[in-house]
């Protein structure tokens, strides 16, 4: 069997988000051959003549500036594009997120594990989309590998090996493991779908005092798998393989060949009491052969475009960041054991917490939900997918959130309330679970429930008192006191809060003439009856 080779059809992306891309080095010239053919790219940034001169030619109809202010100022800029040397990483991405616009950072993602959650804490105030390029977890083998090991194809896995090895290019910025080793760690995360729980690293520094030629880092899971990790630009020819061995099969990705990825189903037969190895013919797997830059670039624009996650997003670059400072610690300690910090319940590979947050025990919490500063999760509280938790805030105990829920700083959720999913919690709004409390009587067995309905949004130092409903898509005005229920759609101010107009479920105020309502913005149709509106479509 053969690799699939597809022809190169460039994907098509409807008015594409536009992109300033800073840096136009060996790696960035790339970045501007794909972003330009995705027609994307609205002006690109380099301090050097050279790069100057390569972007130009590369792209000649695009801008070319000197001055990364030009593309941060740029209000027609919507991403801006990081391809500039990794000290400079995360003080750009923090000026690119501060003016509003998407970022997309080469690898590493910063070179300190506090500037990457820095740089977190950013893109969650603004919003914004943060993308790491990771690229082989774009990398059509790659993906073609994860799927044979989600499915079982490779049985239980054992143990990974990678190398990648090569003579050059030296840096003296950065040494050979925050260099090469970046893309095999979040390889091997995206493959195993956890974080490891400890870490070995050694090391030789030949050419520059200080700065490491080769690492040989090794990494143990709580599953039990152990990967090793080799990276060299001190080696005599070029080299980039993964091995993964399962006790079913062993896959083995070479990206220097033709056959990229061949799974080896080779035996152990016992014969008096000795193992013997039974090798089997290998098999070649078939794969769509597109570029993975090109699939890498064109999955940020349409992050940007549908509001979605990037595959390796923010906390996937912090991951591998945590993964590569407790490295470079062991590479100084001598091959020191270096635990990785526990993220709470277990749950590393899933979601973010910050470090001065706390998670109570049995608590659920779904993937890639953000917890950020000083804020606490009480016991058996669940939150759901794609969350948002500002900072100071306390959640539970017994506390329900749905998916894709954004609560601001200083919001307390006490036990009896539930968020369903899509709900907006405004800054310092308030919830109360009782309704005459005195802080010389017990009431914990009066607690009354509260429910917001799905795409609700509370604003700013609003006032929820317990025992209410807020109907879906409703929105309350921002230091309203809400007494009572509130029907869907509706929007509501003032103390106590009435109903002053309808919104859209797209956040708009609705506008009705007679009984029928459209939105000027999303051109849903609405219809009043009495005291309440629908969705007609």
């Amino acid at each position: 069997m053969m690799n699939k080779v597809a022809s190169q059809n460039i994907p098509t992306i409807s008015r594409p988000p536009r992109v300033g891309l800073a840096g136009c080095g060996y790696w960035g010239r790339n970045l501007v051959r794909v972003f330009h053919s995705l027609g994307a790219l609205n002006k690109i940034c380099d301090p050097s003549p050279e790069g100057r001169a390569a972007a130009q030619s590369l792209a000649p109809t695009v801008p070319v500036v000197d001055d990364f202010d030009a593309l941060v100022r740029d209000a027609e800029i919507d991403a801006i594009v990081l391809a500039t040397p990794s000290a400079t990483h995360s003080e750009m991405a923090q000026r690119a997120l501060a003016s509003g616009k998407h970022v997309f950072i080469e690898k590493p993602m910063a070179v300190a594990v506090e500037q990457g959650e820095r740089l977190l804490h950013a893109a969650n105030q603004s919003q914004k989309v943060i993308m790491v390029g990771h690229i082989l977890s774009y990398h059509p083998a790659i993906t073609k590998l994860k799927e044979l090991v989600d499915h079982g194809e490779l049985g239980n896995i054992l143990y990974i090996n990678s190398h990648r090895l090569n003579f050059g290019k030296f840096r003296r910025e950065e040494n050979i493991l925050w260099s090469f080793a970046p893309h095999d760690i979040s390889t091997i995360l995206m493959l195993l779908d956890e974080s490891p729980e400890q870490v070995r690293s050694f090391g030789g520094e030949y050419i520059q005092k200080g700065i490491y030629d080769f690492t040989l880092t090794m990494l143990e899971f709580a599953s039990g798998v152990k990967a090793h990790i080799f990276v060299s630009w001190l080696y005599p020819f070029k080299e980039q393989k993964l091995v993964v061995i399962g006790d079913k099969k062993m896959a083995v990705f070479d990206d220097r060949v033709t056959n990229k990825l061949v799974l080896y189903a080779n035996t152990i037969e016992w014969h008096h009491r000795m193992a013997v190895a039974q090798k089997i013919d290998p098999e070649v797997v078939e794969f769509d052969s597109t570029e993975p830059l090109l699939l890498e670039c064109l999955h940020f624009l349409q992050c940007i475009q549908n509001g979605s996650t990037p595959k390796t997003d923010g906390i996937e670059g912090l991951r591998v960041l945590e993964i590569l400072a407790a490295s470079e610690q062991s590479l100084k300690q001598n091959g020191a054991i270096v635990p990785i910090r526990e993220r709470a319940s277990g749950e590393k590979s899933k979601y973010f917490a910050h470090p001065s947050a706390v998670i109570d025990s049995e608590v659920q919490i779904g993937e890639r939900t953000k917890i950020w500063h000083f804020s606490h999760i009480l016991s058996k509280s669940k939150i759901g997918n794609d969350c948002i938790i500002g900072q100071n805030v306390m959640i539970g105990p017994e506390v329900t959130i749905g998916d894709n829920v954004k609560i601001q700083n200083n919001v307390s959720i006490y036990k009896g309330v539930t968020l369903e999913s899509d709900v907006f919690c405004g800054p310092s709004m308030v919830f109360t679970n009782v309704v005459n409390p005195r802080s010389a009587v017990s009431r914990k067995h009066e607690f009354k429930p509260t429910h917001v309905a799905r795409g609700a949004t509370l604003g700013a130092n609003c006032t929820i008192v317990a025992g209410v409903r807020v109907g879906r898509h409703a929105f309350v005005g921002a230091g309203s006191v809400v007494t009572k229920d509130i029907p869907d759609y509706a929007l509501v101010v003032g103390n106590p809060a009435r109903i002053t107009g309808w919104m859209c479920q797209c956040g708009v105020k609705l506008a009705f003439l007679d009984s029928a309502g459209k939105c000027d913005h999303c051109s849903r149709v609405y219809r009043s009856r009495g005291n309440a509106i629908e969705e007609v479509c």
